[in-house]
């Protein structure tokens, strides 16, 4: 059964990159999460990154669409600006900083660098198939 993944790239005033660190697993990712059924990839957006972070935001643009084959599992990631809210660690996020893009840190999920690198390369949307993680 195919997943739908959602993605906010949030950026600040330096336009370093919002990231979270999982609890479960040494990784960095962007604040997100599955869309659950019935329910829109935006509103799962707007949710899962008040769960995942505590800010609440507002979606600006879809900035790419990614498929992953071998899980068959589609993400969207959007960039999207806070509307309100401080950063606040959750269940599942340890650690919550900005890093800037040529920064990144050497654990980032090597799906979520290339979704970041995207965004800031380009202004249109981009569509990839994501590489197999070793």
């Amino acid at each position: 059964m195919s997943t739908i993944g959602v993605f906010a790239i949030i950026a600040d005033e330096q336009r370093r990159v919002l990231l979270c660190h999982r609890r479960d697993h040494d990784w960095w990712n962007l604040p997100g999460g599955r869309v659950e059924v019935g329910e829109t990839p935006w509103a799962a957006l707007i949710r899962e990154v008040r769960e995942k972070v505590g800010l609440v935001i507002e979606i600006d643009k879809l900035l790419g669409i990614y498929a992953y084959p071998p899980a068959d599992d589609f993400i969207l990631s959007f960039a999207c600006s806070v509307v309100s809210g401080a950063a606040t660690l959750s269940d599942e996020a340890d650690i919550i900083a900005y890093f800037a893009t040529d920064a990144l840190p050497t654990t980032t999920h090597p799906h979520h660098a290339i979704r970041i690198h995207d965004s800031m390369r380009s202004q249109d949307i981009t569509l990839a198939t994501l590489p197999a993680i070793p």
